[in-house]
């Protein structure tokens, strides 16, 4: 018999299949011989038992469970195809008959892929984006450039300034008690900068160099030390250097130090205004994007997504972001050590949006296979080259990382982004998506 499928809720349903005589001959003959160095029968060597003697003393239904395990997956794989399902998750799997010389009859309780009942995807109306980049833009950017050039100079005998930075020692207690953490020796701290608890840096300005400073702070209520959350603490604090900021002045030779590619201040400017320009048109581009696939999603019609698949993308972000971590040097260990945070909180994190992710990748697959996108040789290996570019690899080891069908779909729900955000247009009076992810 063909596949049977069999629809019993909105996305789950019933497959029944059979494994033939002849598929079943060669698995009980796998299993056999992956057995046979186990039997001890008297009168043969261990791993010497002809088949036709171990199934006279315990019947072929002895290699039975072990002859379904290696036929079920290509059996299950093949009526998958031949019902045209697309399942989302593991399937429950249900024997209903192994009788020896028949057919072997199995049923699966499967989750499929939810169908999606499109909405408008082209001709999008979203919020106008502005991309002119003002004077205003650049001098901040110049400004940016000249901070990170600036000189830190001892104020010799003067106060201490929010800007300022300050080195200290100091050495927290709480209730007279020091806890971990609360106490360093020539710490560089700048003043405004947010490194420390709220209130402590405002508490060292005004202050010279040689002063001891009693700094009373309280720990905000969801610091992630818990046992010093909401506590009051004191820092006694000796301030051995105050040094302000020294900011070169904008002239040629700031901006020859800056930018080898450039001679001038002015030609620093021009090319600061040009970058810009670049950034604001890739923002508006993302921001077109967001707008446009979000208003797709929530004109397509998806009665319920599988649980299966929320839960998959949750773990998959979780899998990305410690993998990112991993990089930098901090493993997942670490990182929920620094953190103060455990697996379930990087979850919960993730799971906020999951469901939108699953209804947005589902709805880019819809008008793939709507749209009919089928992406070419000349697209893959221009794909290829990209990654390849972009992470700096050999195309030889992209192309062996990625098969043609991951490459393909890749390539597809680009092309289906691109017709949503390309034929989309832009309005003052659209309004901002507020599901955005």
């Amino acid at each position: 018999m063909s596949a049977k499928w069999e629809k019993k809720g909105t996305n789950d349903g019933e497959l029944t299949f059979e494994i033939g005589t002849d598929s079943i001959s060669e698995g009980l003959k796998k299993a056999f011989n992956k057995n046979k160095k186990n039997i001890n029968i008297p009168g043969f060597r261990k791993g010497k038992v002809p088949r036709q003697v171990f199934e006279q003393m315990y019947g072929e239904e002895a290699l039975y469970e072990d002859a379904l395990n290696i036929l079920l997956p290509d059996a299950y794989s093949d009526a998958v195809k031949d019902a045209e399902i697309e399942p989302v998750d593991q399937p429950q799997i249900n024997v209903e008959s192994m009788d020896k010389g028949k057919p072997w009859v199995i049923k699966a309780v499967v989750t499929v892929k939810p169908e999606v009942e499109l909405g408008d995807y082209e001709g999008l109306s979203v919020p106008k984006q502005n991309t002119r980049v003002y004077q205003k833009d650049v001098d901040a950017e110049l400004e940016k450039r000249r901070e990170s050039q600036a000189e830190l100079v001892l104020k010799e005998d003067k106060a201490a300034e929010k800007g300022d930075t300050v080195v200290i020692d100091f050495d927290g207690s709480v209730d007279g008690e020091q806890f971990d953490g609360g106490k360093a020796d020539n710490y560089s701290l700048e003043l405004g900068s947010g490194s420390f608890i709220p209130g402590f840096e405002d508490q060292l300005e005004g202050h010279k160099a040689g002063e001891d400073v009693d700094v009373k702070v309280t720990f905000p209520e969801d610091y992630q030390a818990k046992d010093l959350a909401g506590k009051e603490a004191i820092f006694k604090t000796t301030i051995h250097e105050v040094k302000a900021k020294e900011l070169p002045k904008l002239d040629d030779d700031f901006a020859k130090d800056v930018d080898e590619d450039v001679d001038s201040l002015d030609e620093l400017k021009d090319k600061i205004k040009e970058e810009l320009k670049e950034d604001k048109k890739n923002e508006a581009r993302e921001a077109i994007e967001d707008a446009a696939i979000s208003e797709a999603v929530d004109n397509a019609t998806i009665k319920e997504v599988p649980q299966s698949m929320i839960d998959d993308d949750i773990q998959r972000q979780m899998d990305q972001y410690l993998a990112g971590m991993q990089q930098q040097g901090i493993n997942s260990q670490m990182y929920f050590q620094l953190t103060g945070t455990s697996p379930d909180d990087l979850k919960k994190q993730f799971a906020d949006g999951a469901e939108k992710r699953v209804k947005t990748n589902l709805v880019l697959e819809a008008i793939v296979e709507k749209e009919d996108i089928q992406p070419s040789e000349d697209d893959i290996k221009a794909e290829v080259k990209n990654l390849a570019d972009q992470y700096g690899m050999k195309e030889d080891a992209v192309r062996s990382a990625l098969t043609d069908d991951m490459l393909k779909h890749d390539i597809a729900i680009k092309k289906a982004i691109n017709l949503i955000v390309d034929s989309s247009k832009q309005d003052s009076k659209a309004k901002e998506s507020s599901s955005k992810d």
